[in-house]
């Protein structure tokens, strides 16, 4: 099979278009015939191998321990464990997986969904980490509640995207804060009201918000407070400072140790994927409500060019590969 491999750390420059063997699944595991896979900034990490503790996570000290790029995917089930009931073959799936710029994928069972009936597989794959960040970042870490004034920072990228219309789909007046080429964009997504961050200050202290979702920005800690109600909600999910070793995550420990001495909930989290939250988001696609908001779609001989488009802060929403 066709896949995008690395043998080390580095740019795009060490991403490779190969023949390799299909992989080999085990037990729990399902083998996918992948039709498209998402682009996120988790992409670029592992590539890179930074901030240096991504290597610590398990992908591999002085090398990548599984050469293969990309987690999201949607596809066919090709085959099947023995221990898996979900599924069977010829399916059709949406989640994550291990090795998604390829041909076949390996999955867990319990990290796929059946793929929305109204989505086409380019779509599906753009759902996966993104919209299951944004979910769980808004209802199980900003506890959103209908009528409550919700920010979220960052709103016209991958995670961004599906926050807007998750947030209103939770009954929330939502702004978004983005830049001023991508301000129709979070618009038609829902956004009730839209901040130019070149132009308008969202900690300028006229509007206070009941949860704000920090996805991409670099404010400071005490900036971010100040446009929190006294008893609002901070969810830091992102925000890049380009340092190898912490790069932006100093803001999420320092928003951990100062959260238990103010009346501001203060936090991050790390995403669970799973299939429970999977059927979630399908369930709220089928529905209508959240709608996967594609910017442009790559073959898979172009990973790389994907990979530094999103990097370079173009993505209007979400990248994805074309298998």
């Amino acid at each position: 099979m066709k896949a995008i491999v690395q043998d080390t750390y580095g740019s795009t420059d060490v991403l490779e278009l190969r023949d390799i063997d299909k992989p080999e699944i085990a037990d729990d595991e399902v083998l996918v015939r992948v039709h498209a896979a998402g682009v996120d900034r988790g992409a670029w990490h592992v590539m890179t191998g930074l901030p240096y503790p991504v290597r610590l996570a398990g992908y591999g000290v002085r090398a990548p321990k599984n050469g293969v790029l990309g987690t999201d995917m949607s596809g066919v089930v090709a085959a099947v464990g023995k221990n898996v009931t979900r599924f069977q073959t010829g399916d059709e799936v949406f989640g994550k997986c291990k090795g998604a710029y390829a041909e076949y994928a390996r999955a867990s069972e319990n990290k796929l969904a059946a793929k929305p009936s109204n989505l086409t597989f380019e779509q599906a794959a753009a759902v996966g980490v993104s919209a299951l960040t944004a979910l769980q970042g808004l209802r199980d870490h900003g506890r959103v509640k209908p009528g409550q004034q919700v920010l979220i920072i960052g709103a016209s990228g991958g995670v961004g995207s599906f926050a807007i219309q998750l947030a209103k789909a939770f009954g929330a007046e939502v702004t978004a804060v983005c830049s001023t080429t991508k301000i129709d964009l979070v618009r038609e997504l829902g956004a009730d009201h839209v901040i130019d961050y070149s132009r308008e200050d969202f900690a300028s202290g006229e509007r206070t918000f009941d949860v704000i979702l920090d996805i991409a920005g670099n404010s400071s800690l005490s900036r971010l407070r100040r446009a929190l109600t006294p008893t609002g909600t901070l969810v830091i999910v992102g925000g890049e400072t380009g340092g190898r070793w912490l790069a932006g995550t100093d803001r999420q420990l320092r928003a951990l140790a100062v959260s238990p001495f103010v009346g501001q909930k203060l936090g991050s989290f790390i995403c669970r994927e799973g299939y429970e939250d999977l059927l979630v988001l399908k369930q709220l696609v089928e529905a209508g409500k959240v709608v996967p908001a594609i910017d442009r779609a790559y073959p898979l001989s172009e990973v790389a060019k994907a990979i530094q488009y999103l990097e370079d802060g173009h993505a209007r929403g979400k990248v994805v590969i074309v298998i």
